[in-house]
C-alpha cells in the first residue's frame, strides 16, 4: 500500500512555527559575533580562557543540577497548574543552593587539578550563580509548554544584549576577566525577572514529596543521556587547560563559540523538533519522512554559514591581534564536527520522541569518550591541534547513532548527504593555501548547478519568508 502523503499543512506549521527561534538565532548571530569578538580583543586570551574554561565547568554542572525537570513540565500530559511550577522552583532552588556550598568545598580538588591558579576566583564566583541558572528553567517551560516562543527569543535575544553590554562597558574600564563574570550575572538575572514575568508566573515555595518523586524520577530518566553529553563541554578546560593552559582555552572556545553563533539554523530547528516529531511519533512511515527532510534542512541550514565563518576567520589577527591566530587552525575542525552532529541531531530527537533514551546515552557516551581520549592522546602531544583531531575522532561516534535508528526503521540519506559532501570541505578553507583553495568550492558549485537542489532551496527560503497574511 502506498503511505498517504505527508499533509502540507503539518509542514507548513512546523516551518512557520520555529520562525520566531530562528528569526532570535539570526540576530544573535550578529550580536554574538559582535559582542564576542569585541569583548576578546578587550580582554585578552588569557582573561576569555578563564572565563570560558569556568563557564563550560558551571554550565556542566548546572545543566546535570536542573534534573531534567523543565522537560518534565513541558511534557506533563496534565497542565501544571501554580503548585507544580511552584514545587520545581522550589526544587530547583534547592539543589541550586546545594551547588554553590559544594562548589566552596570543592576548591583544594580544583586547586590541584589546575596547575594555573587564576582559574579558581571567577570559576568560583560563577559557580554561585548557579541557583539564577537553575531557577528561571520553570518559566522557559511554560513558555514552551504553550509554543509561545516569541517570548522566548525575546528573552533569551535581550539576555545576550545584557550581558554584552555590561561586560563590554566594564571591560573597557578594567580588561579583566571580571567583567564577563559580572556581565554574566547580570544575565542570569534578568532571565529569572524577565522569564516569570512573561510566563505570568508567581510561585511560591512548596513541597510534595510525591511531586518531587515525580519529576526526579522522569527527569533522571531524561537527563541521564543530555548529561553524558554536557560532559563534553569538560574536555577543553580540564585537558587543554591542565596542558596548554588558558591561552589555549581562550582558543578553542572562542572557536566553538563562533561555530555555535553560525550554527544558529541548527539551535533551532533542534528545540523544534522534539515537539514536531511527537505529534507523528505513532506512524513510523510519517516519522521516517519527517526525519529525512529536518536532516536535510539541518545540512542545507548550517552548512552555508560555517562556510562563511570558515573564510571570516582569516580576519581575526587583524581584529583581535596576533596572538588569537591559532583560532584560524582549530575552527575548522571544530566547525566540521558541529555539521555532522547538525545532520545527526534529528536521529536523537527520533530517539527521544520515541523514548529510547538509553540508546542515545550510548551514543552520547561514545561521543564523549572519542573526544576526550583523543585530546588525552593528541594535546599533550602535538598542543592545540591534538584538539581538533579528537573532534574528528568523535564523528566515528555518529555509526553508532546510525544503527540504532536504523533498528526502527530505514535510514536513507539521499537528501541531507549531497548537501553535506558539497558544503564541508570549504570549512578547511583557511588551512589551504593559494591557489588551490578556491578548488575546496567546486562541489558547491557543481551541486548548485543542477536545477533541482536551486528549487529545494528556494522551496525553503519561501516557507521562511515572513507574510503579509500573518503580519
Amino acid at each position: 500500500m502506498t503511505p498517504a502523503p505527508e499533509p502540507e499543512g503539518f509542514r507548513e506549521k512546523v516551518l512557520r512555527g520555529g520562525r520566531y527561534l530562528v528569526l532570535r538565532q539570526a540576530l544573535g548571530l550578529a550580536i554574538g559575533v559582535g559582542g564576542v569578538l569585541l569583548l576578546t580583543r578587550l580582554i585578552g586570551p588569557a582573561n576569555y580562557g578563564l572565563y570560558a574554561g569556568g563557564l563550560a565547568i558551571v554550565t556542566f554542572v548546572s545543566d546535570v543540577a536542573r534534573l531534567g525537570v523543565e522537560v518534565h513540565l513541558v511534557r506533563r500530559e496534565q497542565e501544571p497548574d501554580r503548585f507544580v511550577y511552584s514545587q520545581a522552583v522550589t526544587l530547583l532552588l534547592l539543589v541550586g543552593v546545594a551547588v554553590a556550598g559544594l562548589s566552596v568545598l570543592a576548591q583544594p580538588l580544583l586547586r590541584q587539578w589546575f596547575e594555573d591558579q587564576r582559574f579558581i576566583p571567577p570559576l568560583q564566583a560563577l559557580f554561585l550563580a548557579v541557583p539564577l541558572v537553575l531557577v528561571y528553567q520553570p518559566a522557559f517551560a511554560a513558555l514552551e509548554r504553550e509554543l509561545d516562543f516569541r517570548k522566548v527569543a525575546f528573552l533569551e535575544l535581550a539576555g545576550q544584549l545584557i550581558f554584552y553590554a555590561a561586560a563590554i562597558s566594564l571591560a573597557l574600564l578594567t580588561g579583566s576577566v571580571w567583567s564577563a563574570v559580572v556581565g554574566f550575572w547580570l544575565w542570569q538575572t534578568w532571565l529569572v525577572v524577565g522569564s516569570f514575568w512573561a510566563a505570568r508566573l508567581r510561585p511560591t515555595l512548596a513541597w510534595s514529596p510525591v511531586l518531587v518523586r515525580e519529576m526526579v524520577r522522569y527527569g533522571l530518566s531524561y537527563s541521564a543521556a543530555n548529561w553524558i553529553w554536557s560532559a563534553r563541554l569538560l574536555v577543553n578546560p580540564l585537558i587543554v587547560g591542565r596542558y596548554l593552559g588558558p591561552e589555549s582555552v581562550a582558543y578553542v572556545s572562542l572557536a566553538m563559540r563562533l561555530v555555535d553563533v553560525l550554527s544558529f539554523v541548527r539551535a533551532a530547528t533542534w528545540r523544534l523538533s522534539i515537539a514536531a516529531l511527537a505529534k507523528v511519533q505513532g506512524d513510523l512511515v510519517r516519522l521516517r519522512r519527517v526525519m529525512d527532510e529536518a536532516t536535510m534542512l539541518q545540512a542545507l541550514g548550517v552548512a552555508p554559514f560555517l562556510c562563511v565563518g570558515a573564510a571570516g576567520v582569516l580576519a581575526l589577527p587583524a581584529l583581535l591581534g596576533e596572538s588569537w591566530h591559532p583560532v584560524i587552525e582549530i575552527f575548522p575542525f571544530i566547525a566540521l564536527g558541529s555539521l555532522a552532529n547538525a545532520v545527526f541531531s534529528m536521529h536523537s530527537s527520533v530517539l527521544y520522541v520515541l523514548k529510547r533514551n538509553r540508546d542515545v546515552a550510548v551514543f552520547h557516551l561514545a561521543h564523549v569518550g572519542l573526544l576526550a581520549g583523543g585530546a588525552l592522546l593528541f594535546v599533550p602531544v602535538i598542543g592545540l591541534i591534538g584538539y581538533g583531531l579528537a573532534e574528528l575522532v568523535a564523528m566515528a561516534s555518529y555509526v553508532v547513532i546510525h544503527r540504532q535508528v536504523a533498528k526502527i526503521f530505514p535510514v536513507r540519506y539521499r537528501t541531507s548527504a549531497p548537501w553535506f559532501f558539497a558544503l564541508a570541505p570549504p570549512i578547511f578553507v583557511a588551512l589551504v593555501p593559494l591557489p588551490y583553495a578556491p578548488l575546496l568550492f567546486v562541489p558547491a558549485v557543481v551541486l548548485l548547478s543542477l536545477s533541482r537542489y536551486r528549487r529545494v532551496v528556494a522551496h525553503y527560503v519561501r516557507h521562511l519568508r515572513p507574510r503579509a497574511a500573518e503580519g
